[in-house]
């Protein structure tokens, strides 16, 4: 591979004036530029993007927006972790990292801390984007700005990102109801927990519930499903309650399923004789779900490897800063299938 150093010897000039030219700083003699870029096009040179950010001391700041995390439910922690097991490998290259933290049930939040973001002027930012409506009211200024920024986790339409990183919502949903026919074997009834935050906003839930009626549709296989509204999933009394008194109800009741990661919630709020006879179907491998999967109160969950998320948002961004390139428009997540025996 040819140098800097190498053109310098076959142009019979200093390697800075070959660095002049190859940045197009001035200071050279049109004559002497003409022959340092012929011998650069003539061997293919390309100049190393990210040694040269290094060498020029250059940082770039990567803002990124995503909901915290409880003790209840761990899946954000695992795409922190993600970011900052990147951040880690490209400090040496100035690359800076600034986090804003919302709360993951509060619109107002989500738009506070994102005016905060707009405010920070990043290079690039990674976005949960949670909250359709108020994502489409911030996006213009960060475009307006010229920020280029990636959507992780939840996949809207009509925006300027120039990558999404995630699952293929409706894909894991269609996957999830062919699970629960494979436990059910049969005509099933089959609860629907939904929030007051996915039945409004979150696009990527509602694509998930979609995908797992359609798989029953498609196969032409009697369902009733119910829906189940669960106000707030932080007050554990009140999901107690509440989620006992709607599904006893319902008559027949074999299946719960449950479109966001918090499937290990509600197990852990059902009466027993509701979670001995439910088949239950869930998302994400927090720490959470897994020890009810162990425990056999939860049949089947689908992960979607939230720490590789944010590790891989931080590097792509990071290639698109520095060398340039555009990363693929959407990168989709494994959809895996954890059970008790493979976990």
């Amino acid at each position: 591979m040819i140098t800097i150093s190498d053109i310098a010897t076959k142009a019979n000039v200093s390697a800075g004036t070959v660095d002049r030219v190859l940045h197009n700083r001035g200071g050279v003699s049109e004559k002497t530029a003409e022959r340092v870029r012929k011998i650069v096009k003539d061997n293919n040179f390309k100049i190393n993007a990210v040694a040269s950010s290094l060498a020029n001391k250059k940082s770039r700041t990567i803002a990124v927006l995503i909901p915290d995390y409880s003790e209840t439910n761990t899946f954000w922690k695992d795409t922190r972790l993600g970011v900052e097991k990147a951040l880690e490998e490209f400090l040496k290259f100035g690359v800076k990292l600034e986090v804003f933290v919302f709360q993951q049930f509060d619109a107002s939040s989500y738009e506070e801390e994102f005016q905060k973001l707009i405010e920070s002027n990043p290079d690039g930012a990674i976005i949960a984007p949670t909250f359709r409506n108020e994502t489409a009211k911030h996006i213009p200024k960060i475009e307006a700005n010229k920020i280029p920024y990636i959507f992780i986790n939840i996949d809207l339409d009509g925006f300027k990102n120039i990558s999404f990183l995630g699952q293929q919502s409706y894909k894991s949903g269609y996957l999830a109801g062919k699970l629960m026919h494979v436990s059910l074997g049969m005509p099933a009834v089959i609860a629907v927990i939904q929030t007051k935050l996915n039945v409004e906003n979150n696009q990527a839930l509602s694509r998930r519930i979609q995908g797992f009626s359609d798989y029953f549709v498609k196969k032409e296989i009697p369902l009733e499903l119910k829906m189940v509204n669960i106000d707030d999933v932080l007050d554990a009394k009140m999901v107690k309650n509440t989620l006992n008194l709607e599904l006893s109800k319902i008559n027949g009741l074999s299946g719960l399923f449950v479109p966001s990661s918090r499937a290990s919630v509600f197990v852990d709020a059902l009466n027993s004789d509701l979670l001995n006879i439910l088949e239950v179907v869930g998302f994400d491998g927090t720490e959470q779900n897994l020890n009810s999967l162990k425990d056999d109160r939860i049949s089947f969950i689908i992960s979607q490897q939230s720490f590789n998320q944010g590790y891989n948002a931080i590097k792509l961004m990071v290639d698109f800063l520095i060398e340039k390139k555009l990363p693929t428009p959407k990168m989709y997540s494994p959809i895996e299938i954890l059970t008790k025996e493979n976990i």
